[in-house]
């Protein structure tokens, strides 16, 4: 692999020197043993990825930490670094390096970009690591090992054998819709086994999750929808909960669209202030129904937590037990294409009117109907045991194009009321926006009520 050289400027060397350590970038000393380096990478490769700089030294002195730039003397002292890692994988596509210098600094520091990988990846020693924190645990034992691989997507969890016996999945109300409709020549118990439904004479998780008559009685705590709505802006807490929460239960189908339905309907009551006044809160339904159904279909169900949607008053949050599979990171999420159940997911666009009507392009579909609304974009989150998604109720247009909007159809505007319409936190950072209308000759203050009106 050809590995760049780069010089970088005082500024660009002083950031590096305090860049925090932690869940995705470790800074070592060139001292740093080839099998130290190659657990490092074991720890970024089987997690989400990450960076690793080797020259930097640390100490910690009356002021904390200190650090301060100690490169290897050339390029060539350096060799013994790159060799180790290359050695880990024999595509050696699992890692980007560059070589970096400062005029004012002694060496050249390693700067080594790892990507999550596919497959797992040992250590030198045969050891396999995992990344949590600033922190690199080994993977001990068969039931961290089933963990991993069922985060890496290398098992699923959808192939498991279940407690219900084929006979009660062949006869259940669900599969026998399916095939009248889908497949009207088919008899169910063949059918079955010939998807792979069916293991030793019991049903399979995937066959459950879609055919069984029940699904959440075999598979409790992992296979319905909770909704939840908290009155509120900030964290949601019990004395926030506008009801007790909402599970929704059902055949895999059955479960997105009536998850979906439901989350409209209290979505249609929450209300925000707006330009015209208090006003029903808009989420395009195109986005709450491709995540929600991203969220089903592509969650880890080996973990033990059910997906959740939780309704704030200036957002939805949809939390998907499982963390992202393969090599799916949440800056190539939109990109990528990854069935962590490939059953499931193959089998329920065979229903009428699937609810993934375009594999692979739910998520991108989510982005296209909020920036269609003219609202923030979502953003992804992986978790430690799972990945969020938040649709937030914010438009793109600028807060000065919010402030005029208001005064179109009111004599005033408060810095408190600029705050509940932009979203801006900050009394001072809105005052700001009043200040630069006012510089711009379209606002003028109205000192006797500490509020704002257009000028003339």
């Amino acid at each position: 692999m050809p590995i760049t050289s780069l010089v970088i400027s005082d500024q660009q060397a002083v950031t590096l020197l305090g860049i925090e350590e932690g869940h995705f970038v470790d800074l070592k000393a060139i001292e740093i043993t080839p099998a130290s380096i190659t657990k490092a990478v074991s720890a970024f490769a089987n997690t989400s990825g990450g960076e690793l700089f080797i020259g930097v030294d640390e100490q910690v002195g009356a002021a904390g930490k200190e650090r301060r730039w100690r490169g290897f003397a050339d390029e060539e002292r350096a060799n013994g670094v790159i060799q180790a890692i290359e050695a880990m994988s024999p595509l050696g596509n699992h890692y980007t390096a560059e070589f970096l210098r400062n005029c004012n600094q002694p060496g050249v520091i390693v700067h080594i970009t790892v990507f999550k990988t596919p497959t797992i990846l040992a250590a030198s020693d045969g050891t396999i690591y995992v990344r949590r924190g600033a922190k690199r645990l080994p993977v001990k034992g068969d039931e961290a090992l089933n963990r991993l691989k069922y985060d890496k997507g290398l098992r699923t969890f959808e192939d498991e054998p279940t407690e219900l016996p084929a006979k009660d999945l062949s006869n259940s109300v669900p599969i026998l819709d399916f095939l009248l409709k889908v497949v009207p020549t088919a008899e169910p118990e063949p059918w079955l086994e010939k998807q792979r439904l069916l293991v030793n004479g019991r049903s399979a998780v995937a066959g459950v999750l879609l055919f069984a008559d029940e699904p959440q009685a075999i598979l409790p705590k992992r296979s319905a929808v909770k909704i939840f709505r908290y009155k509120t802006k900030a964290e949601g807490e019990r004395d926030t909960l506008v009801f007790d929460p909402i599970t929704v239960e059902g055949p895999a189908y059955e479960l997105i669209y009536s998850a979906v339905d439901r989350c409209k309907e209290i979505v249609e009551s929450v209300q925000k202030l707006g330009p015209q006044g208090m006003e029903s809160i808009e989420y395009p339904p195109e986005a709450l129904h491709e995540i929600i159904t991203n969220a089903v279909l592509h969650r880890d169900y080996s973990v033990a937590a059910d997906v959740q949607v939780r309704i704030f008053d200036n957002r939805i949050e949809i939390e998907s037990p499982g963390r992202f599979p393969g090599h799916v990171t949440a800056a190539n999420v939109l990109g990528e294409q990854f069935a962590r159940n490939p059953k499931l997911v193959r089998l329920i666009n065979k229903f009428p009117n699937p609810p993934n009507k375009d594999v692979g392009e739910g998520l991108n579909t989510a982005f296209e109907a909020m920036e269609k609304l003219r609202l923030r974009k979502p953003t992804i989150e992986e978790k430690d045991t799972s990945v969020l998604v938040t649709l937030r109720h914010e438009s793109l247009g600028s807060p000065e194009q919010l402030v005029m909007e208001y005064l179109e159809t009111h004599p005033d505007i408060t810095n408190g009321i600029a705050r509940e319409l932009t979203g801006i936190k900050s009394e001072n950072t809105m005052k700001n926006v009043f200040y630069r209308l006012r510089d711009r000759n379209v606002l003028e203050l109205i000192p006797e009520r500490a509020a704002w009106r257009k000028k003339g």
